[in-house]
């Protein structure tokens, strides 16, 4: 299995409208990613979250299932909408296949 974990820490221009076009870009990861096991953004609740208030945890079944949604369609126009309204950003991979 494969986990990619993105923290984020968003502009003030990060508005309502925002976050409900990031949730259409997640709805549409979680309907069209081959072999995607979990999708899920939301607020980061930890006390010691140095200010990455969302993330984005999903589970693949296999690292090449992780490459294929990094290129697909989707992502990338996810991508492209949010990168303008991310202050920091921070991503961790972990291949459970991997010692």
């Amino acid at each position: 299995m494969f986990h990619h974990v993105v923290l984020m820490e968003f502009t003030a221009a990060a508005d309502r409208h925002f976050f409900e076009q990031v949730e259409a870009f997640a709805e549409r990861v979680r309907r069209d990613a081959p072999n995607l096991l979990r999708y899920v953004f939301s607020r980061n609740i930890a006390s010691r979250s140095d200010g990455l208030t969302h993330g984005i945890v999903s589970s693949f079944v296999s690292a090449a299932d992780h490459d294929a949604y990094q290129v697909s369609d989707v992502h990338q126009q996810m991508k492209a909408y949010m990168t303008p309204f991310i202050a920091r950003i921070i991503v961790c991979e972990i291949d459970e296949e991997q010692p």
